[in-house]
Parts: structure tokens; sequence; C-alpha cells
């Protein structure tokens, strides 16, 4: 089959831990080895997150006298794309020995009209308390809001149209090859209406989106979203806290969860399944296969049962292999 795996940046990142390179290599390392199985069973086509990591960046460029402004937020994204990427690919091709691992840099169309843009959600970067964020907000100029006790920056995050080299990818996968690609949602660009030439602008695409959008147009038959929590949880933070474990996309949506977290995640599950009748879950890092099997994690199907009458992934078999347009 072909599985479209959405690694959330939290995941190679988590909360509260320092931004060094050795402990982010020991987390891509735990991210590969959970995904190796996938790898070598199925097709696979990778995505991964970049919130803590594109945060980190553009304070360092903040704070760089050398510069005479700091780097916008479609260059930095593709820094991370780069060392991201690296990183995954170079863990890949060690625990998935006899496949070829191809990294890309990925390019994902929004629309310059898109009313993210004046209302940023997306959360970049480390946590702050109380006092340092009301000085950050003054000083630079930044929106921060709320993540959990804490807070974060949120900047614009537009709805991904196209991912540019989606052809380049559905190629790559064709041929066999495990693809890392549309890190951190992918560079965000737009084209220009009087040249039709791209050009990158100053916002985050939320990879989750990106994930479903590029699961559809590659025809895949599961989408999995990994993260740093073992379900979706209704009513969160609350005593009455209740994980969700199979449901549908109209369940899911009537459910209320925030949109610079779990909100684009329910999302962009919930679009998958809409457009194309298949699978898609969210869960844990370490269980991949297991949502794959429909036993762990939230599963949103259209009917939202396991279904008896499917193979062990959940997913119904035909008479002459994995479904293809």
């Amino acid at each position: 089959m072909r599985i479209l795996v959405a690694l959330g940046g939290n995941a190679l990142l988590r909360r509260g831990e320092r931004p060094d390179a050795d402990l982010q290599q020991v987390n891509v390392l735990a991210a590969a080895a959970a995904i190796a199985e996938l790898a070598t069973e199925h097709e696979v086509v990778l995505t991964h997150g970049n919130g803590p990591q594109v945060g980190m960046l553009a304070l360092e460029s903040a704070a760089d006298p050398a510069l005479t402004r700091p780097y916008p937020l479609d260059v930095l994204g593709a820094q991370t794309q780069g060392m991201i990427g690296y990183l995954l690919g170079q863990a890949l091709q060690n625990v998935v020995p006899g496949k070829q691992v191809a990294t890309l840099m990925t390019q994902t169309l929004v629309s310059v009209a898109d009313p993210a843009f004046t209302d940023p959600t997306k959360f970049v970067g480390p946590v702050y308390t109380d006092e340092q964020a009301a000085t950050l907000a003054t000083e630079r100029d930044w929106t921060l809001r709320p993540d959990g006790s804490s807070w974060r920056r949120v900047v614009p995050s537009p709805r991904p149209q196209r991912v540019v080299e989606t052809p380049v990818i559905h190629a790559l996968v064709g041929a066999g090859t495990i693809v890392v690609c549309a890190g951190g949602g992918g560079v965000p660009v737009v084209r220009d209406e009087h040249t039709g030439r791209l050009r990158g602008v100053e916002a985050v695409v939320d990879k989750d989106r990106t994930a479903a959008l590029l699961a559809e147009a590659l025809d895949a038959d599961a989408l999995l979203l990994l993260t740093d929590v073992p379900a979706v949880i209704d009513g969160y933070g609350t005593p009455h806290a209740t994980p969700i474990h199979h449901t549908t996309p109209a369940r899911l949506r009537s459910r209320d969860f925030p949109a610079g977290s779990m909100g684009p995640k329910v999302d962009a599950a919930c679009r998958f399944v809409e457009l194309t009748g298949k699978t898609a879950a969210i869960g844990a890092l370490d269980s991949p296969v297991a949502m794959l099997r429909g036993t762990d994690g939230t599963v949103i199907t259209p009917s939202g049962k396991p279904c008896s009458s499917t193979d062990e992934t959940g997913i119904r078999p035909t008479n002459d292999g994995p479904r293809r347009r």
C-alpha cells in the first residue's frame, strides 16, 4: 500500500527539550525506527513538522547583528527542510536497508488572499512565561497565544492549494523510493498574477493540511498523523477528558479543538477521509503500525467502525492489489 506519514514537530523535538542537534538526532532515530516496518512493507511518503526548529532559527536570525533584517519565514522554512530532511533521510537509510531514500526540497502554493495572513494561528518556536511573552510582544511586535500553561509565538498559516513538486514525488515513490518531502508543510509560495512566477511569502503552512493534500494527490491508501499524544482527546484539559478511538469525520468535526494544535490535524484527517473514502489516523509516534491496523490512536473512517470485511490494516482489499487510479 501507499502510506503518507506526517511526523509532528513536537515528536522530533519534545516540549521543553533544548533544541540541541544531538538530542534531535536521538529523536529522529526513534521516529525512523517507528516507521521502519511500514517502509519495509509499503510505499512510504514522509512529511514532518518544523515548528520548534523554524522558531529557533527565527530567534537566531532576529538577534544576529550581521543582518540588516531577519531572514523571512519562507527562507527559514527551507533551512529546516534541509536540516530535518537530512537527519530523517540518513536515519531511514540506516534502518531500512535495500531501499532508496530521497529528501526533496518542496514548495507549497498558497493564496495571497488567504485570511490567515491577518489572523495568525500557527505555533512556532519555544514556549515562554507570561513575562517573557509580554516582552517579546513589545520588543519584536510578535503575536503570542497560550499553548497549554505557557505562551508561544503564532504566525500566519494559509491553507495549502497544491504541492508544486507533486509530479516529482509521484515519480520517486512509484519507483520504490522512500520520499521525505513537504517539511514544515512546504515552503509557502504564491504565484505572481502578472508574471506567473513563484515567490515566497512570510508564513508557515500547516504540515498536516499539506500532508492530507499530498496524500490525496498521490492516491495514498492511508494518512497517518503522528504526534506526541496517543489519541485525539474529547474535552482535553477537563475532568471529562476521553480519548476518541474510532469515529467519522462528521462526529469529529462536531467537537471543538484548538486552532493552533489539534484543530489542523483533525481537519486534515477528516478532509482526507471525506474526499477519498479511505482511512486516516492520529496517534503517537511509536504506534504507526497499530494505527494502520485500526487498533491504536484515533482512527477516522467513513463508517466510524472497524470493518470486519477488511484486512488487518483496516483497508478494504481488492482482487488486484492496492487501489490506484
